[in-house]
């Protein structure tokens, strides 16, 4: 009998033959590439490796992986082995097939980056399609200058501003084959502020809505996204609600100093924006909340109060405060219709609105009001109107105390984002920076004497 000692050398000298634990893989290439076939096996050391084409050894082809030469044709449909051999046997790998493709394709383009056309403060986005052999590589340039990062199928730029105006932008697309360079895309930037809308909330001081926590939207979101005046009062002792009203149609209260409804303060004179508007062909609508839009509304219905709504007080708007008037229907519409005016890109040139006397912190809270203007604000943002070259003010007729300040938001691709300023304003500063927006004449009553909102903006108008 062997002594133990010997029987358990003679186990551990036993070899171990050799077994593939990753086989090889099929392989596709292009005409002229190489291809690299790979083995993973184990067993006693050392093991030794033979790779085969179509069953004959290759020559030199001893290593654990095996590179062919450049392909061609010829080789397409190959099949790769090898054996994996020690001292205690061998094994043949399962073939692996090599597939050789045409030759590489260069790149075409199929789809040519597009003009963009947006407003100042908004981004632009250019697309381009092509084929070619893969892989694809990108690179975009703006004015024959490579954008950095720019490598993808689109690029969108940064907030535009009026020194992108007329910038030219290209796309270099690259494969093995070659590169082609896509035609120039021209970005056109509008300056021009085209559509206001104005939205009256009710007797309260500044002080009361910025940093009340009853008012989140628009101190959570609004004074970030725009700019706004914390010097903006209603004209002197110019109370209460119509008077203020009257000020931004036309700058002056015409000696009025109470909310009468039109029977009692109509007015014959044309000297006021809506008519300034109408003759230079420039497009305008109310929006009020409240009102059938079956007639034109001359008295308080619902919760819709007619002091609220400066146009009807006029008689050219009214035909001397008819009920039926054509033209106040046609313009003085119900609140209810403005989203899908939005929807339609259907909404005038100047469009004011007028919540109702519980929705504009009137009558309710001002949590009550800034629900609203968070509920609809999105949707003129939304719109091709706004985004087009658009601008929302968001005022209050008057002060809850004293003459303010009261609030001045604005709201625009133009606006200075986050921005405020001190400089003293009042109604005609409003009234006065719309008729320099549609440049309309002559600038009505006291608003000649007052600064335009033109600080608040990046480009004004």
């Amino acid at each position: 009998m062997k002594p133990a000692f010997l029987t358990c050398l003679a186990a551990l000298s036993v070899a171990v033959s050799p077994a593939i634990t990753t086989q090889p893989t099929n392989q596709v290439v292009t005409h002229g590439d190489t291809a690299t076939f790979t083995v993973a096996a184990a067993g006693t050391a050392p093991l030794s490796y033979q790779w085969e084409e179509s069953g004959a050894p290759i020559a030199g082809a001893t290593a654990a992986s095996y590179i062919t030469g450049s392909t061609t044709s010829a080789d397409n449909g190959a099949h790769f082995t090898v054996r994996v051999s020690n001292v205690a046997g061998s094994v043949i790998s399962k073939p692996a097939t090599l597939t050789v493709s045409a030759t590489a394709v260069g790149p075409s383009i199929t789809t040519q980056p597009a003009n963009e056309t947006v407003t100042a403060g908004q981004t632009a986005t250019f697309t381009v399609v092509a084929t070619g052999t893969t892989p694809l590589s990108y690179q975009w340039s703006k004015n024959g200058s490579v954008i950095g990062g720019a490598t993808a199928t689109h690029y969108t730029t940064p907030r535009t501003t009026s020194a992108d105006n007329g910038a030219h932008f290209t796309v270099r697309v690259s494969n093995v084959a070659g590169s082609v360079i896509s035609k120039p895309a021209t970005l056109t930037v509008s300056t021009s502020i085209k559509t206001v809308f104005i939205i009256l909330m009710e007797n309260h001081n500044w002080s009361q809505i910025k940093g009340n926590v009853s008012a989140p939207y628009i101190n959570g979101t609004l004074l970030s996204i725009g700019a706004h005046a914390e010097q903006y009062y209603n004209p002197p002792e110019n109370h209460p609600s119509l008077p203020n009203y009257l000020w931004l149609e036309a700058a002056t209260n015409f000696g009025i100093l109470n909310d009468n409804d039109p029977s009692i303060n109509r007015q014959s004179t044309k000297s006021h924006l809506v008519t300034l508007l109408k003759n230079a062909n420039i497009s305008w609508k109310s929006y009020d909340e409240g009102i059938s839009g079956t007639s034109c509304p001359l008295t308080d219905v619902n919760l819709y109060v007619v002091h609220h709504d400066p146009f009807v007080y006029f008689e050219d708007v009214t035909n001397n405060e008819s009920p039926t008037s054509a033209y106040c229907i046609e313009h003085v519409r119900p609140f209810t219709e403005l989203a899908t005016d939005l929807q339609n890109n259907a909404v005038a040139r100047y469009n004011f609105i007028t919540p109702n006397v519980c929705d504009d912190m009137h009558s309710c809270s001002v949590a009550t009001g800034d629900s609203w203007l968070a509920k609809n604000l999105p949707a003129i943002m939304n719109s091709s109107a706004y985004q087009q070259g658009g601008v929302i003010f968001i005022t209050w007729d008057e002060a809850a105390s004293g003459d303010g300040p009261i609030g001045m938001i604005v709201i625009s691709p133009f606006a200075k984002l986050g921005y405020e300023n001190s400089i003293h304003y009042n109604h005609g500063s409003t009234l006065r920076t719309i008729e320099e927006i549609f440049h309309v004449t002559p600038i009505l009553g006291n608003a000649v004497n007052q600064a335009d909102l033109g600080d608040l903006f990046t480009t004004f108008p």
